[in-house]
């Protein structure tokens, strides 16, 4: 009973500064996202080009995203962090803060995962549809938007929330350069009072809360996709 006191008093002590990391985790990821999907998007566009007449300019476009994915896929993580915080900011002598490196690092690495899954689902369209598009007229880019995207979109949604996931995670990585998101706010607390057993428990549990409940707006989102296909 008594430990089971201690416990709860611990957790009332360090909620307050766990879920202000976890905040800061949440925005991090937040503003990542939208920076990663933009590059996966053009990355995959770069390594779908074919322009028929223009064969080396639509090389040099599909090798530019073979090397930004070869590059970011065969790096861990945490390297990256430490070349874009401390070795771009020597190299070019301008300073940057934890937050920025984060942002530049989970981007580029989310990046480079999404354009294959974008690539996949693209290529996963019977191709017989865009064949049939283009034989009534429709242009590339028409046919592209308004018949072969909405259905890959329908396809890549859980492998897309997957990797949305694995970034919300993957920003525990950047409390290595210092920055208070939720496992280095773990690290302080631990740090004062060395009860890192109690400490981490709160940690995972407050990460598998963030990660569950993206996960269930997930499947809401197929849910309602799939019903939406069904109308039509």
């Amino acid at each position: 009973m008594e430990a089971l006191n201690s416990f709860f008093e611990l957790l009332l002590e360090s909620w307050p500064v766990l879920l202000k990391g976890a905040g800061l985790t949440l925005r991090l990821t937040i503003v990542t996202l939208p920076f990663a999907v933009l590059l996966g998007l053009i990355s995959c566009v770069l390594g779908m080009t074919n322009i028929r007449d223009l064969k080396i300019i639509s090389w040099i476009m599909r090798s530019i995203s073979n090397v930004y994915i070869a590059i970011i896929r065969g790096t861990p993580v945490l390297v990256q962090v430490f070349f874009i915080y401390f070795g771009i900011t020597q190299f070019t002598g301008t300073k940057m803060t934890a937050y920025v490196a984060g942002v530049i690092c989970l981007s580029l690495n989310a990046g480079a995962y999404l354009s294959e899954i974008f690539r996949g689902g693209i290529q996963a369209v019977n191709k017989g549809q865009m064949e049939a598009a283009r034989s009534l007229g429709m242009p590339y880019g028409n046919s592209m938007i308004k018949i072969i995207l909405p259905q890959a979109f329908r396809i890549v949604i859980p492998s897309t929330v997957n990797q949305f996931i694995i970034t919300l995670k993957d920003t525990s990585i950047i409390s290595v350069i210092g920055l208070m998101e939720l496992t280095m706010q773990g690290k302080q607390i631990i740090a004062r009072n060395f009860r890192s057993f109690e400490i981490w428990i709160m940690v995972g549990v407050i990460y598998f809360v963030m990660n569950y409940a993206l996960s269930k707006v997930s499947q809401y989102i197929e849910r309602r996709l799939s019903i939406d296909k069904g109308r039509n």
